[in-house]
């Protein structure tokens, strides 16, 4: 249908400026033809994509993106339309500053070692923490920290920007407090976890990592979720759906270790027609809310993995809408 044309405008005796076209902007759909526009050539869908780690392995200091903007037709860097990852690459005795107009910046260290340091600003005091290998860290809004490594080192970071260039908005002040979480308390809470012996029954053996500021999402930020997950040798786990994107980094694998992906489950609750991502070390890949995704492991060693994803966002909209197969919840 096309839009009802408006009368032209008059303006007023003793005005310069023309009065405000309220009706040429209106138009009207039939709901047939406009209720589900997540399709190629409108609104983009998300696409499976993966990076291998050859994009960090070499080169000089520098933020590598992993920008699917201008396939998603939004303003970029952006991975998924409300997140942007990146790889950091530094090397021994330079810096760079990760600076993004952000609510979150999550930051997780594949290798090396090094510093941050964040001036106050308007929106909080300075801030200063030391990083090693397997740490994670997440940053509020506020001013661009600075990265120092003191040898070679990769961090992955991903942060909501994106959602904030399409709302139009910046940060007004910190939702929550920076945190740190280091590596060696990681690994104790994923250890107490596999000497459970009910986690063997568990969807996921995995470790969610939470803030004390944030109790109704228990996420890592207000829009992002953080996991630390492992997939033992010999296992296929059940798969599960979201409808948070998933931006997953292997933190280590040996060959053999997979992730099944598809939009429709079988009889026997397996996905049907699955696309297959084989994993690697230090690679990424996109996970697309909606999907059926089931991680395997045939490599005769435990794999790791860190899906990053912006369920914080959903679940305080109540739209993450987290299903499995089994249909026995996070349980099953």
């Amino acid at each position: 249908m096309e839009p009802i044309q408006a009368p032209s405008p008059t303006v007023p005796a003793g005005s310069s400026a023309p009065p405000h076209d309220w009706l040429s902007a209106g138009l009207y759909y039939d709901y047939r033809q406009a209720a589900n526009p997540v399709r190629p050539g409108l609104t983009e869908p998300i696409r499976y994509h993966q990076w291998g780690a050859e994009l960090h392995g070499q080169g000089p200091t520098a933020v590598l993106p992993l920008d699917l903007s201008g396939a998603l037709g939004c303003e970029g860097p952006a991975t998924s339309p409300g997140l942007a990852a990146h790889f950091l690459r530094l090397l021994p005795g330079e810096g760079l500053k990760a600076a993004a107009a952000a609510t979150s910046s999550l930051f997780y260290v594949l290798r090396g070692a090094g510093t941050l340091e964040r001036p106050a600003d308007a929106l909080g005091a300075p801030l200063s923490l030391s990083w090693a290998r397997g740490d994670l860290f997440v940053l509020p809004a506020g001013a661009d920290p600075l990265l120092h490594a003191t040898e070679e080192s990769v961090l992955y970071w991903v942060n909501d920007a994106p959602l904030l260039r399409y709302l139009g908005v910046l940060p007004a002040g910190p939702r929550f407090t920076a945190v740190h979480y280091p590596a060696a308390r990681q690994e104790e809470a994923l250890q107490h976890l596999l000497a459970d012996p009910s986690a063997a029954r568990s969807n996921r053996l995995s470790i969610l990592l939470a803030h004390a500021d944030l109790p109704a999402t228990r996420t890592v930020s207000h829009t992002l979720w953080a996991m630390l997950g492992v997939v033992p040798d010999g296992a296929v786990q059940p798969p599960h759906r979201h409808q948070s994107v998933a931006l997953d980094l292997i933190i280590d694998c040996d060959p053999g270790c997979y992730s099944l992906v598809g939009t429709e489950l079988r009889a026997d609750g397996t996905i049907l027609n699955p696309t297959r991502i084989d994993w690697e070390p230090g690679g990424a890949f996109i996970t697309p809310p909606g999907h059926w995704h089931s991680h395997g492991n045939e490599s005769g060693r435990m794999a790791r993995l860190l899906p990053i994803q912006d369920a914080g966002l959903h679940t305080h909209l109540r739209s993450l809408d987290i299903r499995f197969a089994s249909g026995l919840g996070g349980e099953g």
